[in-house]
């Protein structure tokens, strides 16, 4: 059990009986709701209650623009062939995704959000797979319910979680490649458990904080084109779209959709 800090009624305090939340994350409260975060592949494993699985650079905010700009659906998967498979028998009209940030051959598209504005979406169904975010709802099999948190979605996904009032909620910081933490995951799971519990973080001073992180660099760096500099600027467009990314089993899919 870890500690529990930041009581919204109570200042800090320990945890004593049972938690709503199972995992080795620290817990922080908000009245009876037990806010868990946890962080890579083992933390979205251990993911209990209603499950954020964030993934800034780049997963959750290329599913985010692609809904916003029309896709009807994302299909989400944790492996290449599968995406691929699910293309072949009709389940998805395009396909998006990465292996260390690169497109994998025969994919569409890269998990670019900048590639998603130029992207003819309306209507379609998009698949998706990455090695940090759709691999984390892939082994959130504890969850209750799960979103695709970023920053461009955050106050709408808090708002969302309020709605419904759980008892808990995890927050799960993917990371590269769901094994090493990234600042802007982890920043962005400290927004979220502070919109939670009502404060108000300031988003230019948390755009500022990301901005000094050890990942921005390859946004900058001419040998790695694939991580286009205008997908660091709407990645970073914090609370952009008033709508959550919501991910249910529809006839055993994962699939992700507007939720508001």
């Amino acid at each position: 059990m870890g500690r529990v800090l930041g009581r919204q009624d109570a200042g800090r305090a320990d945890m004593e009986g049972d938690s709503a939340c199972l995992g080795a994350g620290v817990v922080y409260l908000r009245g009876s709701m037990e806010i868990r975060i946890e962080s890579l592949i083992d933390g979205a494993r251990r993911a209990t209650g209603t499950v954020v699985i964030i993934d800034v650079f780049r997963a959750f905010t290329t599913a985010a623009v692609a809904l916003a700009r029309g896709a009807e659906r994302i299909v989400m998967v944790a492996g290449i062939d599968e995406a691929l498979r699910l293309r072949e028998q009709g389940v998805g009209d395009i396909t998006v995704g990465e292996v260390n940030g690169i497109r994998p051959e025969g994919f569409d598209f890269g998990n670019s959000p900048h590639e998603m504005v130029q992207a003819s979406l309306q209507g379609k169904v998009v698949i998706q797979s990455t090695r940090a975010g759709t691999t984390g709802v892939a082994a959130a099999s504890g969850a209750d319910a799960v979103f695709g948190g970023s920053f461009v979605v955050a106050d709408a996904t808090a708002r969302a979680i309020l709605e419904d009032d759980p008892s808990c909620v995890t927050l799960v910081a993917m990371g590269w490649n769901a094994q090493v933490r990234t600042d802007e995951d982890e920043q962005c799971a400290m927004y979220l458990r502070n919109r939670l519990q009502g404060r108000r973080p300031d988003p230019q001073a948390l755009r500022r904080l990301v901005l000094e992180s050890g990942e921005i660099a390859k946004f900058r760096d001419p040998g790695q084109p694939h991580f286009h500099p205008q997908d660091l600027e709407i990645a970073l467009d914090v609370n952009k779209y008033d709508f959550a990314v919501r991910i249910s089993r529809e006839e055993d899919l994962l699939v992700a959709r507007r939720y508001t």
